[in-house]
């Protein structure tokens, strides 16, 4: 087996707090600081750092108003998103498979 990430596998959005970032941002065209901190169960000070890594990126634009706060998703960070899901559905694609293949026959076995 190979030890080799497919193109466009991402480290950053890798990283499970980040990917659940990314992933409540790409329906929203805004979403507050405050249903990202509920949602993901940060800290303010995480979830700031991470919206901060996420920014550094070009992945996530983040807007502040006096106290209030929205993030949204860029169109690079839906770009590294997509293709860090292709990349993952890469890397997995024969074992899921293979995983729903051995459910199948369990559950008619069963």
């Amino acid at each position: 087996m190979s030890t080799a990430q497919p193109a466009g596998f991402n480290e950053l959005l890798h990283f499970p707090v980040r990917l659940s970032l990314v992933s409540l941002l790409t329906p929203a065209a805004h979403a507050e600081f405050s249903y990202l901190r509920e949602a993901t169960g940060l800290s303010d000070s995480a979830l700031s750092k991470q919206l901060a890594t996420l920014q550094e990126a070009g992945y996530v634009e983040v807007r502040r108003t006096g106290r209030r706060a929205t993030a949204r998703l860029t169109e690079d960070g839906r770009r590294a998103l997509a293709e860090h899901a292709q990349a993952l559905r890469a890397l997995l694609g024969e074992a899921l498979d293979a995983s729903q293949e051995a459910v199948s026959r369990t559950e008619r076995s069963g």
